[in-house]
């Protein structure tokens, strides 16, 4: 039975590096599906960055929106697909203009149906700091907290990183050469 994963934590936690080692160590063909957008220079050296730390790893498929679409494609030739990550994807959305509750019940309802590949999404926890000051970040903010809600409905296993140790929120440790993994 294929298990789905949620890895959440905050920014630099850890929690790309931990999907990664599981992604290589799971899966024999593993596809990373980026949804970053570089609209500026400093994104546009970090996606380049991530980029070449992936070569020779991955099989990187990059896109932005259409997420539930690229996950039933890749999971056609991957056995993992590490999605990095479900937040910049919401910004994504609501900066196009989409309707991101639907894309969330849509991306819940692609988990239900894809069986052959492990899908290992990675989000950033958002709402553990103060309220925002503006309408746009307190949306975002409220979007993402739901997402990962509907979303830890679904996986299997759900993950929480700080400080790069991660802690079991539901399901099976994972085994890992990386940090000890904690019971929540």
């Amino acid at each position: 039975m294929t298990r789905h994963l949620l890895v959440l934590g905050g920014a630099r936690s850890g929690k790309t590096a931990l999907a990664e080692r599981l992604a290589m160590r799971e899966g024999s063909k593993p596809a990373y599906l980026a949804t970053a957008t570089a609209l500026d220079a400093e994104m546009r050296d970090r996606v380049e960055s991530h980029r070449r730390g992936r070569a020779g790893r991955f099989d990187t498929i990059e896109e932005p929106l259409a997420l539930s679409d690229a996950i039933i494609s890749a999971s056609v030739d991957h056995d993992v697909i590490l999605v990095d990550c479900l937040t910049l994807w919401i910004t994504n959305m609501l900066m196009a203009g989409e309707e991101v509750a639907g894309a969330v019940e849509q991306l819940a309802a692609t988990l239900v149906q894809v069986k052959r590949a492990k899908i290992m999404l990675v989000s950033n926890e958002v709402g553990l700091g103060i309220v925002p000051d503006n309408a746009m970040s307190r949306t975002f903010r409220d979007l993402a907290g739901s997402a990962h809600q509907r979303l830890a409905e679904i996986c299997d296993d759900v993950y929480f990183v700080v400080a790069g140790l991660p802690m079991v929120l539901k399901g099976e440790p994972p085994s890992t050469d990386g940090p000890r993994i904690y019971e929540a």
